[in-house]
């Protein structure tokens, strides 16, 4: 064999187009008296990748101020299970996003019109706090109605459980998606020993008859783009759920 036929060249496109994507996380709740807030990778991976990619990104929550990164997904967390987050990490002490997490943007600051994305992070508090956030459902589905790349990852896609558009019919209705399975839903209660969450995203999808809900193997990466829907099943999708979010913003 040809020692030169083993050469393998890559140049992937490093230039995109110039946009702006609002990342939203939630505001910190009480689970079973314990404090819960986002995780932590479903936010920074995707900021730190839209940075890379040129474009302005902000963040936000429904409640503004500060929020925090559940501790389970805390990379400086000792008892946390991802000590190897260096993105996080970084996201944390940087001198200008660091600071986002202690003053974050209300949604009622945001004008859909300034963004061409929505990105969602999933975690501890979500299905707590975005199950009756009517302010939130309409934020959501006035970025999506209005042509904007729409994003959800993990245990933020349980927007999809409620948001409505304005002809009434959900979101979710004719869209293939994903989000946090039964079968990772099994994986946390073992962990903790008890049932974490009263009630699951993939449940509550299949009860849907006009939507159609995937999921892949337990903690598998898997991300589905549906025209401007993009949903990830897990913080280990997130990368592939921003890779998604930029090819569909460079169309």
């Amino acid at each position: 064999m040809n020692e030169h036929e083993n050469i393998i060249r890559r140049q992937p496109k490093h230039m995109y187009p110039k946009k702006r994507v609002l990342c939203l996380v939630s505001n910190a709740s009480l689970l079973h008296g314990i404090s819960v807030g986002f995780f932590a990778e479903e936010m920074t991976r995707p900021f730190f990748d839209f940075i890379q990619a040129g474009y302005d990104v902000d963040l936000c929550s429904p409640k503004g101020g500060e929020v925090k990164f559940d501790a389970h997904s805390d990379p400086e967390n000792p008892d946390g299970a991802y000590p190897n987050d260096l993105i996080s990490i970084g996201f944390r002490h940087h001198n200008v996003f660091g600071k986002l997490l202690q003053n974050s943007k209300t949604i009622e600051e945001i004008d859909i019109n300034n963004y061409d994305a929505v990105c969602v992070a999933g975690g501890g508090a979500p299905l707590l706090t975005f199950k009756d956030d009517e302010k939130l459902h309409k934020l959501i589905a006035d970025f999506y109605e209005a042509g904007k790349i729409t994003c959800l990852i993990c245990h933020g896609t349980s927007l999809l459980l409620w948001v409505k558009l304005s002809n009434g019919k959900l979101l979710a209705d004719g869209k293939t998606w994903t989000g946090f399975a039964d079968s990772e839903e099994d994986i946390i209660n073992k962990m903790f020993g008890m049932t974490v969450n009263d009630y699951t995203i993939e449940t509550e999808a299949r009860k849907n008859p006009n939507t159609k809900f995937e999921v892949a193997g337990p903690l598998e990466p898997f991300a589905v783009r549906d025209g401007r829907l993009i949903t990830a099943q897990q913080q280990h999708s997130s990368f592939l759920a921003s890779q998604l979010v930029i090819e569909a913003l460079s169309e």
